[in-house]
């Protein structure tokens, strides 16, 4: 076979294809190494090959970093910036703009990072998403890959706040894969995580009003604290009907240092308040963003259960 010879490729007949092949793939096609590497090819990166002169497009660098990465089986998935600017996010830089495309493979592959293709090992791969036709990582799990390679405090606030803010996912679920990660010790990490979550929390609780309107519930009094009369501070909670002694918090925990102790105060606050014949009901952000008609229900079916038990005790309820 020389150069003049026709290869038997249907890959490199449809140009609107990226035109990238494994050797194995090539061999399959009747083509040895040998006869690879006397074409005008490039070998992209190691056992991978860029079926045309000139540089690659973005295209066809993803999809020759997943070549690589799942050659000899294995799962393998886009992770990182990459994946982020696949998502649309306008804070990710483009993909003809990254120097690497990070890959998320499981944790018992022996293969390594090169060229363009730098390996991110888990020991417990997420279910991948197909974006443009590609397996993606899930957003939370891309910006945490992505953060762990940054060390701009700005950059790593603008994708956190973008990946919330338009609604790719719940603070919740970034602040569990930062945690994961073991990047909530980094400084610049941390506070764009606090920023993160006030900025979660004054979303869910703009859902949460426009619940309260759009179903017709009662009118509740807002962010208030309970006391008992000359006694002691009970908590403080997101919404309160004090006539059926309902109250709404909106649940946005998740797995950071100290947690045990949130959550114990939680309890407390909670058994409390039940104690005292108060309905507590804890909403998280995104049942209110996916499921607002059932958390309405959910809601109206406590104010209307107040009728038929005994009377709560008689509570402050203050400012907060």
């Amino acid at each position: 076979m020389n150069h003049n010879t026709p290869l038997p490729l249907r890959h490199l007949a449809d140009r609107t294809r990226p035109r990238v092949m494994t050797l194995a793939q090539l061999r399959e096609h009747g083509v040895s190494a040998t006869e690879a590497a006397e074409r005008p090819w490039q070998q992209i990166l190691p056992g991978v090959f860029l079926l045309h002169a000139g540089p690659a497009t973005s295209e066809e660098r993803l999809h020759a970093a997943l070549l690589y990465a799942g050659r000899r089986g294995g799962e393998a998935m886009i992770t990182g910036l990459a994946a982020l600017a696949l998502y649309g996010f306008r804070s990710a830089p483009p993909l003809l703009a990254l120097q690497y495309i990070d890959v998320l493979v499981p944790g018992t592959r022996r293969l390594r990072s090169a060229g363009c293709a730098r390996l991110v090992r888990t020991p417990h791969p997420p279910r991948s998403t197909e974006v443009t036709g590609l397996p993606v990582a899930p957003v939370a799990r891309a910006v945490a890959d992505a953060v762990a390679q940054l060390g701009d405090a700005g950059t790593v606030r603008r994708l956190l706040s973008e990946a919330v803010r338009a609604g790719h996912c719940e603070p919740a679920a970034v602040v569990r894969e930062l945690t994961v990660a073991r990047l909530l010790n980094r400084p610049h990490v941390v506070d764009a995580v606090e920023s993160l979550l006030a900025e979660g929390r004054a979303i869910a609780e703009d859902r949460l009003y426009q619940l309260v309107r759009t179903f017709g519930l009662p009118d509740p009094v807002w962010n208030v604290d309970l006391r008992v009369p000359g006694g002691p501070h009970l908590g403080s909670v997101d919404v309160y009907w004090p006539d059926q002694a309902v109250a709404v918090e909106i649940d946005t925990r998740a797995p950071r240092q100290g947690e045990d102790e949130q959550w114990s105060q939680a309890v407390r606050k909670r058994e409390a308040l039940e104690r005292l014949g108060v309905t507590v009901l804890h909403i998280t952000p995104r049942k209110l963003r996916d499921h607002a008609e059932q958390q309405a229900a959910v809601i109206r079916t406590a104010l209307t259960a107040a009728g038929e038990r005994e009377p709560a005790s008689y509570l402050v309820v203050l400012p907060r």
